[in-house]
């Protein structure tokens, strides 16, 4: 990256270092990220944030996995086919590189005093997802429907017992939900693949009976789209 983007890129991005790098999944790498200017932040689960990938500036966003308010974030990146610059660098980076990132953002975020917690999506929504599971009380109410490409690409969710895991292939995410019947009365949060989130989004609101204001919705990807891996 040209040094003379450093005073801009220093204005907008924090730099931090990889403190840890190894397989949470089959898939799906974690990378731990320390930074002093990290430290002491208002973070909500489900936040992301945006780092610039490879020698340019291009940026992707990844959902925080785990916050330490010492100073470290911990993302999970998926490699997959035809994977771009961010699935590249995140299956490259090694302990003692230096990255740079944005703060946690988004307000795609735990509502933790809804009376039911419903999450839907796949692997790129687990892992905000794992972030707000962990952050829920025991006696929570939770349920849901995760889909993956098999049991490898599971995340160690908390709370896991409690949601539907659905093979891909072997079924679809909106009859998952018709299956699963959702209540409405609680908040639903529904993330990944653009188009699969507004399937979801469509059957829990006209089919099951759900308020939209209740139904979050967060599209991470689009096939083929430049930017949303």
């Amino acid at each position: 990256m040209p040094a003379l983007l450093n005073p801009v890129l220093d204005l907008l991005t924090v730099r931090g270092t990889v403190t840890a790098a190894e397989p949470v999944a089959t898939r799906m790498r974690l990378l731990r990220i320390e930074a002093d200017a990290l430290a002491g932040l208002d973070v909500r689960p489900g936040q992301q944030v945006r780092v610039l990938v490879g020698t340019g500036i291009t940026r992707r966003t990844y959902s925080v996995w785990r916050y330490e308010p010492t100073g470290a974030v911990e993302l999970c990146v998926l490699d997959h086919e035809g994977a771009g610059p961010g699935a590249r660098w995140g299956t490259r980076a090694e302990v003692g590189e230096q990255v740079r990132l944005g703060k946690p953002e988004g307000t795609f975020t735990l509502r933790p005093d809804a009376a039911h917690h419903v999450f839907v999506g796949e692997e790129t929504a687990s892992v905000a997802f794992g972030a707000m599971l962990a952050a829920l009380p025991e006696g929570a109410r939770v349920s849901g429907c995760v889909e993956t490409a098999g049991p490898g690409d599971r995340l160690p969710l908390r709370h896991a017992d409690r949601l539907d895991w659905v093979t891909r292939g072997a079924g679809t995410l909106p009859d998952a939900v018709r299956a699963l019947a959702p209540a409405p009365g609680g908040i639903a949060y529904v993330a990944g693949e653009a188009k699969a989130v507004q399937k979801v989004r469509q059957t829990l609101v006209k089919e099951l009976g759900w308020d939209r204001r209740s139904v979050l919705t967060k599209p991470f990807w689009t096939p083929g789209r430049r930017g949303m891996e």
